[in-house]
């Protein structure tokens, strides 16, 4: 396939796992020795049609600062390839424990999918969890589905909350919506939540603005609960899992993993 081709591919592609969105990303950009001019521009199209996709952004911001692109994209790619949260995810959670997910969370998936002794209070909103549940059925994992509406029973009986992030900064995180509900619900009742943010999720501050700022343009356009991300204050989360291990939610936790790129928000015309 043609580069260009390829990226106009990863441009229209939507419910992909962020995982293989940089994958295919990166093999697209790293295809355009033709037109080294032209990469900035190319990653800047990408971020305007997935503008919450965190490890996008991670991607493109590095690829644009990079003094050896080319080279650069390739060590991305295998850098989320071998992302490590998933198992540390795993290696976390309480033996015979009972976690409360909600929706399609993929990064957390993984790690549920590690472990045969925990069950798994999977909450639903529009039928948004059918291939979690499928993927749990798949490995045999222990789960329940349970109505949205009933995430304050479940967050009480839970030994832990597991929200997945699509990207987040020391004050924010970008999740997919309902999540905020059940990380309400768990304060509430004193049940630890823990951030899922796999590698590419941590960003700066002006990318997180970036994305909090085109969720007010959505909601100026529809029903602000018909928008499948929202925006969840860091103190609602107790900890964090990442590639590193688990910990205490605070600006360690947090720490940007790419440099800020304003070349890749759309500048104002002159």
């Amino acid at each position: 396939m043609h580069p260009i081709e390829h990226l106009r591919y990863v441009a229209r592609a939507h419910g992909v796992d962020p995982a293989a969105l940089v994958e295919e990303t990166a093999h697209a950009l790293g295809s355009m020795h033709f037109d080294p001019a032209g990469l900035v521009v190319a990653a800047r199209r990408i971020v305007e049609r997935h503008p919450f996709t965190g490890p996008l952004w991670w991607l493109c911001a590095n690829v644009a600062t990079s003094s050896e692109p080319f080279e650069a994209v390739w060590e991305l790619a295998d850098r989320i390839r071998s992302d490590r949260t998933a198992s540390e995810l795993a290696a976390e959670l309480p033996d015979d424990g009972q976690v409360v997910t909600i929706g399609d969370p993929s990064v957390i998936g993984q790690g549920l999918a590690r472990r045969g002794d925990v069950r798994v209070l999977a909450l639903d909103i529009d039928h948004s969890a059918t291939s979690f549940v499928r993927l749990l059925e798949r490995y045999d994992v222990d789960y329940e589905p349970v109505e949205a509406g009933a995430a304050g029973a479940a967050t009480r009986v839970a030994d832990v909350v597991l929200v997945e992030a699509l990207a987040m900064d020391a004050e924010r995180v970008i999740v997919p919506s309902g999540s905020s509900t059940i990380a309400a619900a768990a304060a509430a009742w004193e049940t630890p939540v823990w951030l899922v943010a796999g590698v590419g999720r941590r960003l700066p501050e002006g990318f997180v603005d970036a994305m909090v700022e085109q969720r007010a343009r959505l909601a100026d356009e529809v029903d602000d609960w018909t928008i499948d991300v929202e925006v969840l204050p860091t103190r609602l989360v107790t900890d964090v899992i990442g590639p590193l291990g688990k910990m205490p939610m605070g600006p360690p936790a947090a720490q940007p993993e790419c440099t800020f790129a304003a070349e890749l928000l759309r500048r104002p015309p002159m």
